[in-house]
């Protein structure tokens, strides 16, 4: 099939509730869209998970649109055939830009399974119709308040709780969510890149609290730091921001810096590269799970279908649509009591944006053509 046209979409949505990170605070999700055609016909569907400021990555919203534009757009343009298996190698001359690259890849795989009346999960390998769903909290003004939050999702029903952490946030929350709700409960933690190898013996304390995994505590270049503070602490490293391929997870790994992997699609370039990541990490004995960009129905439903692969043996950030947004742009998605997602079956993505709600929070579109 043949790339016809392509409208680019931006979308501002509200969240339920401010997300704090290490690197910052998020009210609402500037999120770029992308509808690829092909042969005129087949529609398939795209999200951008970059932010409107580079401060969890390089990327960022507008810095997409113009090399989608301008570079990325053009050159599948150009192609006789395009599926997506060739985006990937057609867009491998363009530097970085992974984000980009997913949203392209993930739109006209989603066109061509569609119009073949195959499942995105299908297609990637997936072996279970439903994943257990954990949740991410963000950094709160207190404990207080964070305690209260923790018991609203421990009584949804999500079965396990991520605590981001920072500098100055960290001993004393992590001590309080686990006097709370006992030892039963698994509690992970996420730095977002905010330490140094420096504060290993800090970090280290928090080994007393029996937490699943430490997510990518040290800046995203430093593999051999977390390498070495894999050796300081009892607690499992994952990494998240330091993975971007294949060949990043496996020299990871070969190094010791992880024995635990944060799988991103957009933060690698796509689906299928996270697949492959996942097929490493697999045949190294590492466990995987699937981490959220606080994504809508869309991203929501491609993250179902690959956390459903074999390797996803811990829980992940595919939460429900109303952890982050009142109203999805899609069907939204509903936590089971056993907290668990169904993973959409249908054709493509299984989900498509209701035009109601789609028309409701856009802000621009463009159509672009050959």
């Amino acid at each position: 099939m043949k790339l016809t046209g392509v409208e680019l979409r931006r979308i501002s949505i509200p969240l339920v509730a401010p997300f704090r990170t290490s690197f910052g605070v998020e009210t609402t999700r500037d999120i770029l869209l992308l509808r690829a055609v092909l042969d005129g016909q087949a529609e398939g569907w795209g999200e951008c998970v970059a932010m409107s400021d580079p401060l969890y990555s390089s990327e960022y919203v507008d810095a997409s649109v113009d090399v989608l534009k301008r570079f990325m757009l053009p050159r599948l343009f150009a192609l006789d055939h395009v599926d997506g298996a060739a985006a990937g190698p057609a867009l491998e001359p363009f530097k970085g830009h992974w984000m980009s690259k997913a949203v392209i890849e993930t739109a006209v795989l989603d066109a061509e399974l569609r119009a073949a009346g195959r499942s995105f999960a299908r297609e990637l390998g997936a072996t279970r119709d439903r994943v257990p769903c954990g949740v991410s909290v963000g950094i709160h003004d207190s404990v207080g308040a964070l305690l209260e939050s923790v018991e609203g999702y421990v009584s949804a029903g999500y079965v396990r709780i991520k605590l981001k952490i920072e500098p100055g946030w960290d001993l004393e929350p992590v001590r309080a969510v686990r006097e709370r709700f006992g030892d039963d409960l698994l509690i992970q933690v996420d730095a977002n890149t905010a330490y140094t190898l420096q504060d290993a013996r800090h970090l280290a304390k928090l080994d007393e609290f029996g937490l699943l995994l430490m997510e990518q505590p040290l800046p995203e270049e430093d593999v051999l730091g977390h390498a070495e503070l894999a050796r300081l602490v009892k607690t499992p490293i994952c990494l998240d921001e330091s993975i971007t391929s294949a060949r990043t997870a496996a020299a990871a790994i070969r190094l010791g810096a992880c024995s635990i992997v944060n799988i991103k699609p957009g933060r690698v370039g796509g689906y299928l590269e996270a697949r492959r990541i996942h097929d490493v990490c697999l045949a190294n004995g590492i466990a995987v799970w699937c981490g959220g960009m606080l994504e809508t129905g869309l991203g929501r439903a491609a993250n179902l279908a690959l956390a459903a692969l074999p390797g996803f043996t811990l829980p992940g950030d595919t939460s429900a649509s109303d952890r982050y947004y009142k109203t999805d742009i899609t069907e939204p998605f509903v936590l089971s009591a056993d907290g668990y997602l169904d993973v959409p079956a249908g054709p493509g993505l299984g989900v498509t944006p209701l035009p109601a709600e789609l028309a409701a929070v856009t802000t621009w579109t463009e159509w672009v053509t050959p």
